[in-house]
């Protein structure tokens, strides 16, 4: 049995937070760490800053979408990607756009994968799958930043 991977989801979408949840049920070797509202709320969670002091976990990995109130996706990723102490955690995008513009940006701006959001429990769940045997079997990811 693999670690679990820690996971901070960046999600402004409530409705959208439920169904991953619900997905990342079937892999428990998957974990949902903490959720951000959008990006400005993810770098306190990360620096462990205001509400996110004594609660946050330095997450192995992080889910980000792009379209969010305050700090977009692709601000959030430059930040983190910025920060000496937090750019080697590999963000992935989990977005609903396949704009090619948003892919490229996402890329260029240090994203780790690029992944379509699926619509509907069915499909999450089979693209979770897909993302564990990935990230969980294949992929050797960096130590972990705890702090």
């Amino acid at each position: 049995m693999h670690k679990p991977i820690g996971i901070l989801l960046v999600e402004d979408n409530d409705d959208d937070v439920v169904l991953i949840r619900e997905a990342f049920a079937v892999e428990p070797a998957l974990r949902i760490d903490g959720v951000s509202a959008d990006g400005e709320q993810a770098l306190h969670y990360l620096h462990r800053q205001g509400k996110f002091a004594d609660v946050a976990v330095m997450p192995d990995l992080i889910l980000m979408d792009i379209n969010m109130p305050r700090m977009n996706g692709f601000e959030a990723l430059s930040a983190i990607k910025h920060d000496p102490e937090l750019s080697r955690i590999p963000v992935i995008m989990l977005t609903s756009s396949d704009r090619e513009e948003d892919v490229i940006r996402s890329y260029s701006f240090g994203a780790s994968s690029y992944i379509r959001k699926p619509v509907t429990l069915t499909e999450m769940i089979r693209v979770i799958s897909l993302f564990f045997n990935y990230w969980g079997h294949t992929v050797i990811l960096p130590p972990t930043l705890r702090r």
